[in-house]
């Protein structure tokens, strides 16, 4: 009974002394508290705390790094998130262009990027969802790691379901921005030439391979200025979290 006086008579006063901004990060803290099947003492409060900034970090960094990349360009004209041609296609690219359709080549590499534009907005709630699946000692091990720790974390648990989740979605992107027609066209054009090798490439699996890396390489810089920069804790729970660090 002693130590759960302890514990409320603080969190009382907690309460009272809140401003309205503070607001919304107290209540998911009591929140927490309250789901508790025993009587968490301070160092489980400061867990949940934890937890709740480190995804909140993750949330705020997704959806910074899905508006950049999710949109005209996000991934076509900017160097570290460009999705390049197959690498099989690469091998072959000489012989395509002397065959006349190098410019099939540039077309098709427009068409991923610009699949991969219109398919990452659609992966927002998908992230947020894998992201509430961190626990409290995931939490309190990411805290203390480096500038990119949950990110990292986030990609070493997440990147098989994320990509299985991510390509329909690619995939129906590459079919409506042309680049599979635009592939099939090629091809055989391609297998039409003497002698050529046979050459197959997976465009789905491709696009998506890149388009998470260039999201987590992101996400790894959204992570690190929020951990050092001040102006990047725009909740109250990142400030809470990262303040005094």
């Amino acid at each position: 009974m002693k130590n759960y006086i302890h514990l409320v008579i603080p969190l009382i006063m907690v309460i009272c002394l809140v401003s309205p901004a503070d607001a919304n990060w107290l209540q998911r803290g009591l929140d927490a508290f309250k789901g508790q099947n025993e009587v968490a003492d301070e160092t489980d409060l400061s867990k949940s705390e934890i937890t709740l900034g480190l995804k909140e970090a993750l949330k705020v960094g997704s959806e910074n790094v899905i508006s950049r990349l999710g949109r005209e360009n996000g991934y076509y004209e900017n160097p570290r998130a460009h999705i390049p041609l197959p690498d099989s296609l690469q091998k072959i690219q000489t012989v395509l262009e002397k065959s006349g359709l190098g410019q099939m080549l540039t077309d098709l590499e427009l068409r991923m990027n610009r699949a991969a534009e219109k398919a990452t907005p659609k992966a927002k709630d998908m992230f947020i969802d894998a992201i509430s699946q961190m626990t409290l000692t995931d939490a309190q091990n990411i805290l203390q790691g480096p500038d990119d720790a949950a990110t990292r974390y986030f990609q070493d648990k997440m990147s098989q379901p994320l990509e299985k989740e991510f390509s329909p979605i690619v995939q129906q992107s590459l079919s409506e921005s042309g680049a599979v027609q635009t592939y099939d066209n090629m091809m055989g054009d391609y297998r039409n030439i003497p002698f050529v090798p046979d050459v197959n490439a997976d465009l789905t699996s491709h696009v998506v391979d890149y388009s998470l890396m260039a999201i987590f390489d992101y996400l790894a810089e959204e992570e690190a200025g929020i951990r050092n920069n001040p102006v990047q804790r725009t909740t109250d729970i990142l400030r809470k979290v990262f303040g005094n660090r």
